[in-house]
């Protein structure tokens, strides 16, 4: 598995944990329901993580891979504090803080995701003591102390020490003359207090733990044992102190570390310029307020009062934790190339219908989509020889016109950035809608978006006030004097590396009314259309919310006159009041309702009068689920769309999300196995009952581990393409 791309080049880890946003209510009860029929949104995303947890604490995973899943978990939490917690103590701060849903407060709240993280960062340090590492060790993958080094490995490293790390060092001692120094955020650190032997003065310095240097440093080459070593780079550092301060004498030493508010605002005027205020906001992000203090489990009092003192943080947020810290130095330990050590490789399959007809022949994308409606299942299926290959052969075809797109997040060396490049410089008109504001890959997207403009792509950024998050791609495609629309909606973005880790649906179609409904959103994003009305889409922020809860209240007034019913609904968060209140009063109704989770649940399943009938599941594993679908059983004649949204406030209100409805009945049939799977009692998963525990169900009632869902749809995507069915 490529560790970094799980979350999205470790950094974009928000496409995993892009669930935070301001606390409002959108629900329109009447009073009918009960108050607490909400569960905490930030205690169940901390259950998310303990999910994600539960699967590096499981031994019968190749241990290669429970190191990454111990990545993942410390990546994931370091960004919710930067930003969900980050935007919770702001709001308290300033006093616009407002009870949440559950009824508690906003200080409660804070008290419990503090007791709570802390409680798992403990569990998290434990797995890697008494799991993971000692099961690396038996796989002669061995993170060593210095004091377990012998005489000629010591001296490697005083070697290594010398030429490669001591000139990147910068100790910066704390005194009169030299105030405390800016500690920045996620950064590694050492304190030292170091004593003059001749004035017995005693004084403190900051060394910062250089981050471009490897996290946990090789002993060097393997020398033929198959036994590789490591050491933490803060580990080898502590023990050459005498280094650094020469004549003085070390009195203590520790390791710690500082999250920071590392969210961004931007407050968007019409008349601004739009990526100058984001480039200064970026530059201010460097600098928000500590929220959490990470520290060694040895650190003397006198340091810790220091710390806390100097950076201006309450006891609640100081965790204290067995070294090492940062444990998502292990992304490059989970890199290691033993295949038996990671889980079986599994290569994608090309999709059956873009396979040429002819043998030897060359794909024809457009062909293929002229035939039929395409679905693509990644990474199951090839991104690159389906939606990549789609556009590269839109830029070089000399019969396309215009290629339209989104781009919200893509990697950076993205052959769809260039693919768009080529077809401007080819002379084919080009719209590229690239959303500058995705969480933590603003800058990235600045940067393509300049080189997009430099090549001749026409650029815009959307509607003001808006982020534009739906996945779309447009080619006008001049065919016999007549103009034809080719469509893609997907569920993902348009990022090659994350297709091999994430799990995302998408459709390729050649239907004229998909085209229209894409040309109108296209033209709205860009210019001054208002579009009232689509056919085949459901379209934030106007009509998705409103379609989504016009489709429940079909099922639900079905269900009361005794016709089939039933409702199928998989996101990554479902948290929206007013989606899950019309969810509620279905299922009070009879309607049979399964919610497939991967994130944030705010639903409480199970509850008598008002939720018996609906099952919540939670499915993680080596890909990480994506897709987005909503299914309704409609009286017999199932309406499904696939998208880009989930429920969640900021996704129904404030976002460009769009929704495609599915009209093949195989590809219905399809996503209606991918549900039997991961519902069934056979398939290891995770199950919501209504207090908000999650109880993860992967052994049957003999101990045996039950099917993997996503193994097993490897195998029948694969068994798929040599027997040309779907089953």
């Amino acid at each position: 598995m490529d560790s970094e791309t799980y979350l999205g080049d470790a950094k974009a880890v928000t496409d995993l944990l892009d669930d935070f946003d301001e606390e409002e209510t959108t629900s329109v009860d009447d009073g009918s329901l009960p108050e607490d029929r909400f569960l905490d949104r930030e205690l169940s995303w901390l259950a998310f993580n303990q999910r994600v947890l539960e699967l590096a604490e499981d031994p019968r995973l190749p241990v290669l891979e429970r190191a990454n899943f111990l990545a993942i978990f410390a990546s994931n939490l370091d960004e919710f504090f930067m930003v969900r917690v980050a935007g919770l103590k702001r709001r308290i701060a300033t006093g616009l803080a407002v009870p949440t849903v559950t009824g508690r407060t906003p200080t409660e709240v804070l008290a419990d995701i503090n007791r709570t993280a802390y409680e798992l960062q403990r569990r998290h340090a434990e797995a890697f003591r008494s799991g993971v590492k000692p099961a690396l060790y038996d796989a002669n993958i061995r993170i060593v102390e210095w004091d377990e080094l012998d005489d000629s490995q010591r001296d490697h490293l005083r070697q290594t020490f010398a030429q490669q790390i001591f000139p990147v060092l910068m100790p910066l001692a704390v005194d009169p003359a030299h105030p405390f120094p800016y500690i920045s955020g996620l950064s590694l650190n050492l304190s030292v207090r170091v004593r003059n032997p001749k004035t017995g003065r005693q004084e403190f310095a900051r060394i910062k733990v250089p981050q471009m240097l490897p996290r946990f440093l090789p002993l060097g080459a393997d020398s033929g044992s198959g036994v590789l070593e490591f050491i933490a780079l803060e580990d080898l550092i502590s023990n050459q102190l005498e280094d650094l301060f020469p004549g003085m004498e070390i009195v203590e030493h520790h390791v710690f570390r500082v999250t920071r508010n590392e969210d961004v605002e931007i407050e968007e005027d019409e008349t601004e310029n739009l990526i100058q205020a984001l480039e200064k906001e970026l530059l201010r992000r460097r600098f928000g307020p500590p929220i959490r203090l990470e520290i060694s489990d040895d650190m003397d009092p006198v340091t810790l009062d220091l710390l806390v003192r100097e950076l201006d943080i309450t006891e609640q947020e100081v965790y204290t934790l067995p070294s090492p810290l940062d444990l998502g130095g292990l992304f490059s330990i989970a890199k290691i190339d033993r295949p038996a050590l990671h889980y079986p490789n599994h290569v994608p399959t090309t999709s059956l219908p873009i396979m040429p007809t002819e043998p030897n022949s060359k794909p024809d994308i457009f062909r293929s989509i002229a035939r039929q409606d395409i679905l693509l299942h990644h990474p199951y299926e090839s991104f690159a020889t389906s939606v990549q290959a789609f556009l590269e052969q839109a830029a070089a075809d000399p019969h396309v016109l215009a290629i339209k797109q989104t781009l919200y997040r893509t990697s950076g060396d993205s052959p769809i950035v260039e693919a768009l490049i080529d077809a401007a410089e080819s002379g084919k008109q080009v719209l590229a809608l690239v959303e500058i504001k995705a969480r933590f890959d603003e800058q990235n997207n600045i940067s393509w978006a300049r080189k997009l403009e430099k090549a001749g792509v026409h650029v815009v950024y959307g509607l003001v006030g808006l982020k534009t998050h739906c996945k779309l791609a447009l080619v006008v495609r001049n065919e016999k004097g007549r103009l034809r629309h080719y469509s893609h909606i997907g569920t993902g973005n348009y990022n090659p590396k994350t297709s091999r880790i994430y799990e995302d649906l998408g459709l390729l179609t050649a239907d004229d009314t998909v085209g229209k409904d894409l040309t109108r959103l296209f033209n709205e994003l860009s210019g001054y259309a208002i579009e009232k009305k689509f056919k085949r889409l459901l379209v934030a922020p106007l009509h998705l919310r409103k379609g989504l809860l016009k489709r429940i209240a079909i099922e639900t007034k079905n269900a009361q006159e005794g016709k089939p019913s039933g409702i199928q609904i998989k996101v990554n968060s479902i948290v929206d009041e007013a989606i899950i209140d019309a969810l509620y009063r279905a299922s009070a109704a009879g309607v049979p309702i399964d919610i497939w989770v991967r994130g944030i649940c705010a639903v409480k399943p199970g509850q008598a009068g008002l939720s018996e009938n609906i099952r919540v599941r939670s499915i993680l594993g080596r890909y990480l689920e994506h897709s987005r679908v909503f299914s309704f059983v409609n009286d017999g004649d199932k309406q499904m769309y696939i998208g880009s949204a989930d429920m969640m406030h900021r996704n129904l209100d404030r976002r460009v999300e769009a929704l495609v409805r599915l009209v093949d009945p195989d590809q219905i049939k399809e996503i209606d196995h991918l549900f039997e799977l991961a519902m069934a009692p056979t398939t290891s998963s995770w199950w919501l009952d209504e207090t908000g525990i999650w109880t993860r169900h992967h052994l049957d009632d003999e101990g045996t581990v039950l099917d993997d869902m996503q193994n097993r749809v490897m195998y029948q995507v694969s068994r798929r393409r040599r027997s040309g069915a779907f089953r």
